[in-house]
C-alpha cells in the first residue's frame, strides 16, 4: 500500500454502517493501533460501536475506528457478536483441525461497555476447534476448524443458555481451515472462509451460493444496502492491523465491495 494510498483510507469521513446508503458509501473503517496478531473477526452495535478481535486482544472503537478500550486476552481468541450489551467471543485454546479432535472450544462472555469478562461456557461439540459465531432469533450459530479430509461444514447452534441444540451439515466440500466468520443479514446466513469462499444459506442453513470473495477475517451487516467486509494487514516489525469494507449484495457474485472502497 502506498503512503498515498493509506492516508487516504485513514482519512475518510465515515458514517454509523448501518445507516449507510449506496450513494453514502465511505472508503472504509479502519481500526486504530497495530497488534501482535492478526484480525479474527469484527461486530458492531446499536450505537455504532465497533467489536474487533485480534487473537488476543479485544477492542472496542468507536464508529470511526478510534479505539475506547482494549484488553488483552487468552490465545485464540476468534470470531465475535454483540446481543444485549454482551460480547460474545469464540474461543479455542488446544489445536485447530485436528483430524483427533482435540480442540479446546469455549464462549467467553464480556460486559460489551467495559469488555470486563463475564462468564465462560464450555463448547465440547466444537472437536476441530471454535472460531467464531453470530446470534439471530434467540440462538448462537458457532463455527470453526476442519480437517483436510473432510469435506463439508459444521454449524453448532445453542440456545442463550449455551445449551446444544443442533449440528448441521454445509455440504460445501473442503474450505481452508472450515469457516472463519459467520453473520445472519437480511435474512439469510453468510459464511465467511479462508481463500477466497464465502457461502450463503437461507434460514434454515440450506446451502444457496458459494461465491468467490475473502470474507474470512469477517462479515457484518443489517439490511443489503449495510453489508460491511474485513480486511487486515501484517507487517513484519510493525504487527496487524484491521478496517471495514462496505459492500452491496449481488445475485452472481455473493458480495461486492464497493468501488470507492478499493484503498489497497
Amino acid at each position: 500500500m502506498s503512503r498515498f494510498s493509506l492516508l487516504a483510507c485513514l482519512i475518510t469521513v465515515v458514517m454509523t454502517p448501518w445507516h449507510l446508503e449506496a450513494q453514502d458509501a465511505p472508503r472504509g473503517i479502519s481500526c486504530e493501533g497495530n497488534y501482535p496478531h492478526h484480525l479474527q473477526g469484527f461486530c458492531t452495535d446499536e450505537k455504532g460501536l465497533i467489536y474487533w478481535s485480534f487473537t488476543t486482544t479485544l477492542v472496542k472503537t468507536d464508529p470511526q475506528g478510534k479505539v475506547l478500550t482494549k484488553i488483552s486476552v487468552g490465545n485464540h481468541h476468534g470470531g465475535l457478536c454483540q446481543q444485549d450489551g454482551k460480547l460474545y467471543v469464540a474461543v479455542n485454546f488446544g489445536p485447530f483441525n485436528d483430524p483427533d479432535g482435540k480442540a479446546d472450544s469455549w464462549v467467553y462472555v464480556y460486559k460489551a461497555s467495559t469488555l470486563a469478562l463475564l462468564r465462560k461456557h464450555k463448547t465440547p461439540e466444537l472437536i476441530y476447534g471454535a472460531g467464531g459465531m453470530a446470534y439471530h432469533d434467540g440462538n448462537f450459530i458457532v463455527i470453526g476448524g476442519l480437517p483436510e479430509t473432510l469435506q463439508e461444514n459444521y454449524l453448532y447452534q445453542y440456545d442463550q443458555s449455551f445449551k446444544f441444540l443442533k449440528k448441521h451439515v454445509l455440504k460445501t466440500g473442503y474450505t481452508d481451515l472450515g469457516i472463519q466468520t459467520a453473520a445472519f443479514i437480511d435474512g439469510h446466513w453468510w459464511f465467511g472462509c479462508y481463500g477466497n469462499k464465502l457461502l450463503k444459506t437461507d434460514s434454515h442453513f440450506q446451502l444457496l451460493g458459494k461465491y468467490d470473495i475473502d470474507a474470512g477475517l469477517g462479515i457484518a451487516g443489517g439490511t443489503a444496502q449495510a453489508y460491511w467486509i474485513a480486511r487486515g494487514t501484517t507487517t513484519k516489525g510493525k504487527g496487524c492491523t484491521g478496517r471495514i469494507l462496505p459492500a452491496t449484495a449481488d445475485n452472481t457474485k455473493g458480495l461486492i465491495l464497493r468501488a470507492k472502497s478499493a484503498c489497497r
